[in-house]
């Protein structure tokens, strides 16, 4: 029995997905309390979808994946800003207008070169058979990461929090929202090997807002999501050896599940918690004479 359950760590390929998964899981559970605090789960959800063309155009190129995901994931940000500022269309309209045309770009470009692309290894990811070089670069992008949020994160929670009380005490605004939106798009980068373009957005979202039911403390908030994450992911990716199933739904799943088991049991968010409270704060009925 102990055989078949260490079966996965005798492939090399496995050890690199596992630690890999890992490494990209904690890497996004940790930038995701911020992403949750600040509200922008429709812009993370737009930035996974928004590197597509910028993915296809650096393997038609024979550049890094990585250089090509970044710079698409910018000028998504930057024509989302753009419009924005200039229209009075709703910032959610803007965003959906925006990323559905770079994903759409990105999936005619795959269409007018099968043989060059990969669709389902894009959207879907395929951490299996990443190759060394890609892994390197999102080592890279994942320390990057963890270095500005142990410099910044104080500030950036503020920013997150109440951008006109940062502004207030004199933190340069814009350089942290610029700060947290290079964060988030290299974060997505990062994962979009492991998961695909698709299911990114989970992995910036479910982490924080699984730990944002568990705690009222936003040092431990952000612990808690990259210790979720990464040991979600790392699960995921063990238990797809087993089931045969797609990395990147086996995590996200996992990670479904554990949130609705916060959103049940958490000591004071939870869905029973708040049951209990409203039944102690209601007057018993009083006794007929």
């Amino acid at each position: 029995m102990i055989d078949v359950l260490l079966e996965p760590f005798a492939y090399d390929y496995m050890r690199t997905a596992l630690w890999v998964c890992a490494l990209v899981g904690a890497v996004c559970g940790l930038l995701s309390g911020f992403v949750t605090l600040k509200g922008w789960s429709l812009l993370g959800d737009a930035l996974s979808h928004a590197v597509v063309p910028g993915v296809a155009l650096a393997y038609l190129a024979g550049l890094p994946f990585a250089l090509g995901a970044f710079t698409s994931g910018l000028l998504a940000a930057a024509a989302m800003s753009f419009v924005k500022l200039r229209t009075p269309v709703r910032e959610d309209a803007v965003i959906g207008v925006v990323f559905t045309a770079f994903f759409a770009f990105g999936l005619l470009l795959i269409s007018l070169f099968p043989a060059a692309l990969d669709l389902k290894s894009i959207v879907f990811g395929n951490v299996l058979a990443i190759a060394p070089e890609d892994v390197a670069q999102l080592v890279a992008i994942s320390a990057v990461c963890v270095a500005v949020i142990a410099l910044k994160w104080r500030d950036l929670l503020l920013f997150s929090f109440d951008p006109n009380q940062a502004r207030v005490l004199g933190l340069r605004v814009r350089v942290l929202h610029l700060t947290l939106l290079l964060l988030l798009s290299a974060t997505t980068v990062a994962a979009l090997q492991a998961v695909g373009a698709i299911l990114v957005v989970a992995m910036l979202i479910t982490p924080g807002a699984t730990a944002y039911l568990l705690t009222d403390r936003f040092g431990r908030m952000l612990l808690l999501g990259a210790l979720i994450g990464g040991a979600t992911a790392f699960a995921g990716a063990y238990a797809s050896y087993f089931l045969d199933g797609a990395t990147g739904g086996c995590i996200v799943v996992l990670q479904t599940l554990l949130f609705l088991a916060a959103f049940v049991f958490a000591p004071r968010h939870g869905l029973l918690a708040g049951r209990r409270a409203r039944a102690a704060t209601c007057p018993m009925p009083a006794a007929k004479t």
